[in-house]
């Protein structure tokens, strides 16, 4: 049991003074603000866009 818990502690120890966490954790929250700016723009977006697809829906369809 001693010897999981030294190599658990020694491999967090190793990950704490790496930067490669700090930079996954920005590019999460740049995936999630672009995902959120994306929801947003279709959402306010939808509705104007939906009646011109039905305007062109019905103009190609006579």
């Amino acid at each position: 049991m001693m010897t999981q818990y030294n190599f658990l502690s020694t491999w967090i120890k190793a990950q704490a003074k790496t930067d490669r966490g700090a930079s996954l954790v920005e590019y999460a929250l740049l995936v999630a603000l672009i995902a959120v700016v994306c929801i947003a723009a279709v959402t306010l977006l939808g509705d104007a866009a939906s009646g011109k697809f039905e305007e062109v829906g019905s103009a190609v369809g006579s």
